[in-house]
């Protein structure tokens, strides 16, 4: 592909996008930096690639950056932040992390196994289990390396990895690390997950997510799990987009079915609803211990900071004090989705705070996307190699801390764009 983009001027950088710079012709690894800065270069200077703007407010409902085409400070209402419940700005949160940095300084400067390994650590990590009412919880510096390590650590070449085709990146990346036979199941069909497993022999890992992040919808938990018990897999649950807002008590979307003792491994992020940064695996002991020693992007890394491990601490704490605060985000979330019905945008198959705004047309969509920041609405696009192409979308993240005043006049803004757009 990128041979034919070499040959061309790439006068509408509208033509192009990341697939067409994929693969380069000859022998040299640095052949396709050329045609690809010929198509960033003109693509971010006459506002076609809208990504990386500055923000210097915290993720409010509305926010601060500096736009990208013009250099200039502008105000916009915010509906891109997954600060689901509120909590990375609040003043207990912000205190927690000062004192934490007062006490323990700005990083681990060590990876967990030699000198990383902090107090703070072993407190998130028992709060973590015990929310979550395992065993044991192993934190990770970051929610991708949380999927990378656990199961590059766990599987092996000839161990079977069958996943949702819908996964997130580091499912699938964590997969290829392990050089396990990975196969892709139809989203969220239960009778293609059996297809599948018939397919495979020894040892299977079956991995779903709570809340698919591109999508968000649901998945079929009950009839997955049932699959996967009859054929003996195993089965690990991503809730990165699920835990502290699903659930009666928070704790997912495992909780909400009633099956979280039916799962056998349960990973999520503090980056989401409790605003942090990192990951968790919580589990049996036996499989901390394991992972301890097998986990190579935990291993390998600098743990997390204790400033972020301070603040997240205190953010679990209040959201399981403030059942509130999730009362709040769905009442957000049913109101928004009443004003886009009521208007027929079209929001794919969501059911949760996650709520895309499915345009489909991959040209158009920086196009759309630099409107509605004119307008005054930051809600970032969505394009391949996030999602598939030609099922380009906005996703609409709600927060608790939206006001209905803001969610009206991001409507507004939404549907008076799209309208003048001609996808309404």
């Amino acid at each position: 592909m990128a041979a034919r983009v070499e040959e061309q001027s790439m006068t509408n950088v509208s033509d192009y996008d990341y697939s067409n710079f994929y693969y380069s012709s000859g022998e040299d690894i640095f052949a396709i930096l050329d045609p690809y800065n010929q198509w960033y270069g003109p693509a971010r200077s006459e506002g076609y690639y809208l990504f990386a703007q500055p923000m210097f407010t915290p993720p409010l409902g509305r926010i601060e950056l500096e736009e990208q085409l013009h250099h200039r400070g502008i105000s916009l209402l915010n509906l891109s932040s997954y600060n689901y419940l509120g909590l990375s700005y609040r003043p207990e949160v912000i205190a927690a992390a000062k004192r934490a940095l007062d006490q323990y300084g700005l990083g681990a400067a060590g990876s967990p196994i030699l000198s990383g390994t902090m107090g703070i650590h072993c407190e998130l990590e028992s709060a973590v289990a015990k929310f979550k009412k395992k065993e044991a919880a192993m934190v990770f510096p970051t929610g991708y390396s949380t999927n990378l390590g656990l199961i590059q650590g766990l599987l092996r070449p000839g161990d079977w990895i069958i996943a949702d085709q819908n996964s997130h990146a580091s499912i699938v990346d964590g997969a290829i690390l392990s050089k396990a036979n990975v196969r892709f199941f139809k989203h969220n069909k239960p009778e293609d997950l059996e297809k599948k497993l018939k397919q495979a022999t020894g040892k299977k890992l079956v991995a779903i997510e709570g809340v698919y992040s591109m999508d968000g919808d649901v998945c079929r938990l009950p009839e997955l799990v049932e699959v996967a018990k009859r054929y003996g897999a195993r089965i690990m649950i991503d809730e990165a987009h699920s835990a502290f807002v699903y659930g009666e008590n928070g704790r997912g979307v495992a909780e909400h079915f009633g099956l979280e003792d039916e799962i056998d491994i349960h990973v999520g992020t503090f980056s989401k609803a409790l605003g942090g940064q990192g990951g968790y695996v919580a589990g049996s002991q036996n499989m901390y211990n394991y992972l301890m020693g097998f986990a190579r992007s935990r291993f390998f890394s600098c743990a997390l900071s204790p400033v972020v491990a301070g603040g997240v601490l205190e953010s679990l704490r209040i959201a399981q004090a403030e059942p509130q605060l999730r009362a709040k985000l769905w009442t957000n979330v049913a109101y928004i989705r009443r004003q886009l019905s009521d208007y027929a945008v079209d929001v794919g198959e969501s059911t949760s705070q996650v709520i895309p705004i499915m345009i489909r047309n991959d040209r158009r969509m920086m196009h759309i996307a630099h409107h509605l920041q004119q307008a005054g609405l930051y809600l970032q696009p969505v394009m391949f190699p996030a999602v598939a192409k030609h099922r380009s979308r906005f996703r609409i993240s709600i927060s608790a801390s939206h006001t209905t005043d803001q969610l009206d006049e991001a409507v507004s803004i939404l549907v008076r764009v799209l309208r003048e757009e001609g996808i309404l």
